[in-house]
């Protein structure tokens, strides 16, 4: 009886220890992945951007240092750049709000007795994304240019004036911004609100709630991990977006944004540790930004 209660325990013992292996091995790819992947380009961001240059060296040539002095020389000059942005990545992340909540209620609850409306709206949401984002970026390009349609109409109605142009300003580069991150607001809001119980709206009417107070009270704080969700997918690559403000597409020298900034830096100027203190400063702030917001929304189990 007592070896047999030993040889119980051992296989108890064991067996938790196998499942841990079992597990260790399946999540090593994913480990590897992350570390090969994400941590050693931050470590070399990260070391990239204290290096300081090569005495009587050439354009571009650095050497392994601690110089503070380039994140404070990267924001003495570019930071109306950092605010910019993060001014345009807001204005376009709440007019994303405002046009995908409509679109993803009326697929994910609304539709929801037409089966066939509600997959063709969602391929209609998800048809962009079989799109270059370049392209469709040049596209309005081409759509907002001084011979464009939207152009030639406003100045036949005086909305522009006859010298007046879309394009380059800070209007085109925050509808572009909008246009392009739309279907990634739309998709978690959709997500969220097809699983919505309508049945707690139905309450609401009953116990004579308006539409609005119904609306405000139940259907948005259901939908809050969606919202959130949503938000975060916009405003990060919003933020530091660096096509739709290039003067290539929609943007100017008036409209760069941060992100121009560091692809310059990078690109052209070879001035690798400024371009990736200024990509460090954007990550901190945006983590910043984003660990408040989702505490203050209450939904800290996003992150």
């Amino acid at each position: 009886m007592a070896f047999t209660a030993f040889s119980s325990q051992a296989v108890v013992e064991q067996a938790p220890r196998k499942r841990s292996v079992i597990a260790l091995v399946l999540l090593l790819p994913g480990i590897l992945y992350l570390v090969l992947f994400f941590l050693a380009p931050l470590i070399s961001l990260i070391i990239t951007s204290f290096q300081q240059p090569v005495l009587d060296g050439d354009i571009g040539e650095y050497t392994a240092g601690f110089q503070w002095q380039n994140y404070a020389d990267a924001m003495a000059e570019y930071w109306p750049l950092v605010l910019r942005a993060f001014g345009y990545a807001l204005i376009a992340t709440v007019l994303a709000l405002v046009i995908s909540y409509p679109i993803a209620y009326f697929i994910g609850v609304k539709a929801r007795r037409w089966p066939l409306l509600q997959s063709l709206m969602l391929t209609l949401v998800i048809a962009p994304f079989f799109i270059s984002f370049l392209l469709r970026t040049l596209a309005w390009k081409q759509i907002m240019s001084d011979e464009g349609p939207i152009v030639v109409f406003l100045k036949s109605i005086a909305v522009l004036p006859s010298d007046g142009h879309l394009t380059g300003t800070a209007f085109s580069v925050i509808f572009g911004l909008t246009y392009n991150f739309i279907p990634f607001m739309t998709l978690p809001l959709y997500a969220t609100l097809e699983r919505l119980d309508t049945r707690y709206i139905e309450a609401g009417a009953d116990l004579y709630a308006s539409p609005w107070t119904t609306f405000r009270k139940i259907t948005i704080p259901l939908s809050m991990p969606g919202i959130v969700s949503g938000t975060l997918l916009t405003f990060i690559p919003a933020a530091g977006d660096y096509i739709n403000a290039s003067r290539d597409f929609l943007g100017s020298s008036s409209t760069a944004m941060v992100g121009n900034a560091i692809e310059a830096n990078f690109l052209v100027l070879q001035n690798y540790p400024i371009a990736a203190a200024l990509s460090i400063v954007l990550m901190a702030v945006i983590l910043i930004i984003v660990g408040i917001y989702v505490r203050r929304s209450g939904t800290e189990d996003l992150i």
